[in-house]
């Protein structure tokens, strides 16, 4: 069946997020459409990764015959060629997944010898066994989830006495924008899925240039306590106007709004589409953009000045007031299908974390349009107290990165002296989820966060939820406001130099470290 305009316009969507043009990768497509029989399936499988393959392979041998030209009276016989290849054993197979569907594909493919050059070479039957089509490392190379392709040599397997890599190039820019070498380069790394199916989909890893190692890090959905956070969660702790127990279904089509919405003076902000109410959102974005013009709150006895000098803590610097959004739990009568059960149903929308080409490290895009107000994810880490934070962060090496970690309210306004184990934090940096490659950006973000409260009535813990704050195209970063004070040197992690690119940065001075 011939591909729809809307899946041929994705496909060039795609090329474009890696900086192929359409006129480039047009006739690649055309061309990859009638080897595997007009079968699409086959084409846009694992982000239209075997027409990337192609599209780079073609590339190179496009530049390797342009070479020969140059070098006249230097061409070797095939069959010399042949015995180099047989003499120096130099490559190394890959297998593939393939198609479920069956079928014998013919492929043309240029194949470089052991000696390095490059040579036609028919390989014939490559049989299409399973629906996606990708690179795959070697099985005693680690997860058969890492598709890790070479950038020096990298072969299909097939019959026959070749044993030659079929060379596969790649963009040759590091994050600054500069060359990379072949001998600079690392291999280029696909992951179809980082978070061992714990999410409703996968979200999977891409990194199109080369030049960094897969980040070592546990994927976890949920936050989990790191040792001394003092979090109770149970049902006797939830009382009788803190749920709705005689709701049925969908508490967004009742005539009235139930006791959750209490929280946001009687009136649910979810949209029956499962988006934020523009009131809502706006409020929360004024606050991130204008904090010193929102109300505060001062602590008599700052735990998170406490936790940064015990003997002789400084005054309460304030903590802003944030409106949270109150959802539906397991006392209530609704059914996980109710509107006002946004964020505890998970990720739904598709995502990817990739290699960003301005010097920021890994970050976060979309793989499809995300309309204003839409839920993304929740930032998802260790639960851990303030203290155990500095102390974490002390102790570390310079040489470790870490994620920038959320501090949670803690019932700031709160005229008892808060615990050290109520002042509760977010670290992500060894477990986390997707969030915590989202890169921060000063003033206009496409995100914001929004506290969520579902299984606790606790105000110092809860859910730290993005929502778009703009219409969000297809393969656009994502990115949210830290809110770093980046001229704040007590900050038990040091500010990183921003390069968000915001015309409203707060780090024009350009301090704080490199990442």
């Amino acid at each position: 069946m011939a591909p729809s305009k809307t899946q041929i316009a994705n496909a060039f969507k795609a090329a474009k997020a890696l900086g192929i043009s359409t006129e480039e990768i047009r006739p690649v497509l055309r061309d990859l459409y009638k080897t595997f029989h007009k079968n699409w399936e086959h084409i846009e499988a694992d982000n239209y990764r075997v027409l990337f393959d192609r599209y780079f392979e073609m590339k190179e041998n496009k530049g390797e015959a342009e070479k020969r030209d140059e070098r006249p009276g230097k061409a070797v016989h095939l069959a010399e060629e042949d015995q180099v290849s047989k003499r120096t054993g130099s490559s190394f197979e890959l297998p593939l997944k393939h198609s479920t569907h069956s079928g014998n594909v013919q492929f043309s493919r240029h194949v470089a010898s052991g000696n390095g050059r490059v040579h036609p070479e028919r390989a014939s039957a490559v049989s299409l066994t399973s629906h996606t089509n990708y690179f795959m490392k070697p099985k005693n190379e680690g997860s058969t989830n890492d598709a890790i392709v070479s950038a020096e040599q990298t072969s299909m397997r097939r019959p026959g006495p070749m044993n030659g890599a079929a060379r596969i190039q790649r963009p040759k820019a590091n994050s600054n924008g500069a060359s990379v070498s072949r001998e600079d380069k690392k291999p280029i790394i696909y992951k179809s899925d980082i978070t061992k199916s714990t999410e409703k989909v996968p979200i999977s890893l891409v990194d199109d240039v080369g030049i960094e190692s897969l980040p070592k890090f546990n994927y976890i959905p949920q936050n989990i306590i790191y040792q001394n956070a003092n979090l109770n969660i149970s049902l006797s702790r939830i009382a009788d106007e803190d749920c709705c127990p005689d709701c049925f279904g969908d508490c967004l089509s009742a005539a009235f709004p139930c006791a959750c919405a209490l929280e946001t003076g009687g009136e649910f902000v979810y949209t029956p589409e499962g988006l934020l109410k523009e009131d809502f959102l706006s409020n929360r974005m004024a606050l991130v953009r204008e904090p010193d013009k929102q109300p505060h709150v001062y602590c008599q006895d700052c735990p998170i000045e406490r936790s940064k000098n015990e003997d002789m803590p400084e005054k309460c610097k304030g903590h802003v007031v944030r409106r949270f959004i109150k959802e539906c739990w397991r006392r209530c009568g609704c059914d996980m299908q109710c509107g006002n059960r946004v964020v505890q149903r998970g990720i739904s929308c598709k995502l990817q974390v990739f290699w960003t080409p301005q010097g920021k490290g890994w970050g976060v895009r979309t793989l499809e349009v995300l309309e204003k107000g839409s839920f993304v994810c929740e930032y998802v880490g260790e639960i851990m107290t303030n203290t155990e934070l500095y102390e974490r962060n002390m102790e570390s090496t310079g040489s470790e990165r870490h994620t920038y970690p959320v501090t949670l309210d803690a019932d700031w306004g709160s005229e008892q002296i808060l615990r050290d184990e109520d002042a509760l934090c977010l670290d992500a940096t060894l477990h986390g989820n997707v969030a915590r490659f989202i890169n921060h950006r000063c003033f206009d973000a496409n995100l914001v966060d929004i506290p969520v409260q579902v299984e606790t009535p606790d105000r110092h813990y809860y859910h730290l939820a993005f929502f778009t704050t703009r219409k969000v195209n297809a393969f656009e970063e994502l990115n949210w406001d830290y809110g770093i004070d980046f001229d704040d040197e007590d900050h038990p992690i040091e500010a990183f130099q921003c390069s968000c690119g915001s015309p409203d940065c707060r780090n024009r001075n350009g301090k704080g470290k490199q990442r």
